[in-house]
């Protein structure tokens, strides 16, 4: 005989499961700078990652040390490399750099061996890659020290 188990879940775990933002690692209370921003951003990312962390996206004039940057990245955009070099220095130890590209076939596409050989370029490790819209996908950078920490 098989017994069924009543399975249910509330809204809140519903929703930690289907938000891109919460899947992503993004935490309540947590400082979020957003770097590359432009016309062709996904809103709903956007307003997902605001919405978990409880307040605004910090833009780039922001002059102190964010928790996670948010790097919306297009292959016109210049070096990679120098790019994530600097966005390192937003970031306190032990945060997360979100980088946000166009997805196959999408104009302003990045190849993964770029992004893979930049992130090592600039001492980051890619921990964990989402498809987060309809147009792009994100790359969880986060420097060793951090990688080792989540380790543990």
């Amino acid at each position: 005989m098989i017994r069924r188990q009543p399975v249910s879940a509330t809204a809140d775990h519903a929703e930690e499961r289907t938000s891109p933002a919460a899947r992503l690692g993004f935490q309540p209370e947590q400082v979020v700078q957003e770097i590359g921003y432009d016309d062709d951003v996904d809103q709903e990312l956007r307003e997902s990652i605001e919405e978990v962390i409880g307040s605004d996206l910090v833009d780039e004039e922001y002059d102190d040390v964010a928790d996670a940057v948010v790097l919306w990245f297009r292959d016109e955009d210049g070096d990679l490399t120098d790019v994530l070099v600097d966005a390192i220095t937003y970031i306190e130890e032990g945060g997360a750099i979100l980088l946000l590209t166009p997805k196959t076939g999408r104009s302003g596409y990045v190849e993964p061996s770029d992004i893979s050989e930049a992130a090592t370029t600039a001492g980051l490790s890619a921990s964990k890659s989402v498809s987060v819209g309809k147009d792009w996908s994100g790359s969880r950078l986060v420097t060793p020290k951090a990688a080792a920490k989540s380790r543990k």
